[in-house]
């Protein structure tokens, strides 16, 4: 029973071509561990708890007083992105103009909800474009008053693991939950990281590192028997951590494997094309999907392991050419159902015993059977990349075989003359189909 956490992006504007990366990623992943007979739950973390939804609520409400005639009054440090338009419409047709002369406190809380909840509908919508489901969307918030936070604690607690102390100022780029002054803090050094992580602050505040261990602690209680966290890169640092609170709450029993997308390069027009979501001038995941389709666009993710960069090329990804892997498998099974379509017509008895006589049969024929081995070694290691390059190889070896039929009629798949050698030879197409 495997936990698959995937996307989980800020709630505070569309996904962008960076999220689609780890989208693709864990559904693939997820669909891959499904095959390979695993009980697999695909699952969000819905970043609603932090500060970063009151950035989008005052967003959102600079975008309601410009829909009730007022200037919106950007901010250094708001969202201007235009994404936040149709929020600001909705909130007047909501609430009229009766939130215009309110004070922040009145109207922050509903507005942060009104507009967290219309982004999340956005995600799932734009998931959906992409052929990426989940089922199950986690909220953050709610681990928030319920006592879920403390009873995780409380469990590092009884281990041992949770003491006061002052850490030792770090090197180089400060961390947020730092201070110069004693804070509660989890011994995660017990379970292989560098340094012991504060989760409370001197004010007693929850740092975000609490959240994340009460999070990791529910889906051990759920009963998983495995965890993966697909993070983007930007969290190689939380990794260690991580795999300490899961390890000390689980006893070791239950194995956290983080992976890491690493970034998406966007070339347009010849030049590197750069995002940014404060900005406003990323590309949406819609951007890409709309561009080059949902197929293209998963398929091309996958043709980097997950932990190296990928340029994605608007032009190359829509290229009909051998360089272009997107195409040379969609050929490949294109002809696979134009030769299988030709059987149908001839009324043939299917055979599944193929006669083979040539080195290309053989190739083919061999990596076919690779194919058992290879679904267990990509599942067991969560290389989801390893089907993309397989098929790409699958192939390869298949045009080969096609192209050597020009040269030698008896190679072609098709003989109309000949049911019984058409039914032979068909049986590797169709293996290749399947």
């Amino acid at each position: 029973k495997v936990n698959v956490e995937f996307v989980s992006a800020n709630p505070t504007g569309p996904l962008h071509v960076g999220h689609t990366r780890g989208a693709v990623f864990g559904d693939a992943l997820a669909a891959l561990l499904d095959f390979a007979g695993y009980d697999v739950t695909r699952e969000y973390y819905i970043n609603d708890g932090g500060a970063q939804v009151d950035v989008l609520a005052r967003s959102a409400y600079e975008r309601y007083r410009e829909a009730n005639g007022l200037s919106p009054e950007i901010a250094e440090g708001l969202y201007p992105g235009d994404y936040l338009i149709p929020i600001g419409e909705a909130l007047k047709a909501k609430y009229g103009d009766s939130l215009l002369d309110k004070p922040e406190d009145e109207w922050l809380a509903d507005v942060r909800d009104f507009a967290t909840n219309a982004m999340m509908e956005l995600i799932r919508t734009d998931l959906g474009v992409l052929g990426v489901r989940m089922d199950h969307f986690y909220s953050e918030k709610s681990l928030y008053g319920t006592g879920r936070i403390e009873a995780a604690i409380a469990e590092l607690r009884k281990k041992g693991l949770i003491y006061k102390g002052t850490l030792e100022p770090p090197k180089g780029r400060m961390p947020d939950d730092w201070e110069p002054r004693e804070q509660t803090l989890f011994r995660s050094t017990a379970h292989g990281d560098d340094v012991d992580r504060p989760i409370m602050k001197s004010d007693g505040a929850w740092t975000y590192f609490a959240p994340d261990i009460a999070y990791h602690w529910d889906k051990i209680e759920r009963g998983f028997d495995e965890l993966i966290d697909v993070f983007g890169a930007d969290h190689g640092g939380y990794v260690k951590r991580m795999n300490a609170a899961v390890s000390a709450l689980s006893d070791g029993r239950v194995p956290l494997d983080v992976k890491l997308t690493q970034l998406v390069k966007l070339w347009k027009d010849g030049e590197p094309f750069k995002m940014s979501k404060r900005a406003g001038t990323f590309i949406t995941l819609r951007d890409v999907v709309d561009e080059v389709g949902p197929d293209v666009t998963r398929f091309h993710m996958l043709t980097r392991k997950n932990d190296a960069p990928l340029d994605f090329d608007f032009a190359r990804v829509t290229e009909q050419s051998k360089d272009n892997p997107v195409f040379y498998v969609q050929y490949a099974h294109a002809r696979v159902r134009s030769v299988m379509r030709k059987a149908e017509e001839m009324h043939l008895d299917w055979s599944d015993n193929a006669k083979l006589e040539d080195e290309a049969e053989f190739t083919v024929a061999r990596k076919i059977a690779e194919w058992p081995r290879l679904v267990e070694i990509a599942a067991r290691n969560h290389e989801p990349h390893r089907v993309a390059f397989y098929l790409y190889e699958l192939a390869s070896d298949f045009h080969t075989l096609w192209n050597r039929g020009n040269d030698k009629p008896h190679l072609r798949f098709l003989h109309e003359d000949n049911p019984e050698a058409t039914a032979a030879k068909i049986a590797l197409p169709r293996a290749v189909g399947v």
